[in-house]
């Protein structure tokens, strides 16, 4: 914000070289310091973290733990679920395996029953 002061002597902005408030600080893609003044509670400028609070509460916290979250489908707990899934489905094929060989020696079904058979 230029004022009528600021103009008169020279300085282009008001948060000039010889500025006497708290800088932000941060360092910059350039390598340098931010310049611009820091926000009172953090000590960084907006643009580097001073307007954001984080969560204050145990419930924004407790909400943002939920959004930090993996979506689920690599997790270890469904992994481990998918795995004893697939198990049980491996033990039922076997089990259906075992009865369709049993039902073929007593004649009951053909060998190529699957081919004769549709939904």
């Amino acid at each position: 914000m230029l004022t009528k002061g600021n103009v008169t002597i020279g300085l282009e902005t008001r948060f000039g070289p010889d500025w006497p408030g708290v800088r932000c600080g941060a360092q910059t893609k350039s390598g340098g310091e931010c310049q611009r003044p820091a926000v009172k509670r953090t000590g960084r400028c907006t643009r580097h973290g001073g307007k954001s609070t984080g969560p204050r509460t145990q419930a924004g916290r407790d909400k943002i733990a939920a959004l930090h979250t993996k979506h689920g489908k690599l997790t270890r707990a469904k992994r481990e679920e998918a795995k004893k899934c697939s198990e049980v489905g491996g033990k039922v094929r076997a089990e259906v395996k075992q009865i369709e060989a049993s039902l073929i020696e007593q004649g009951v079904l053909n060998r190529d029953w699957r081919k004769d058979w549709q939904l």
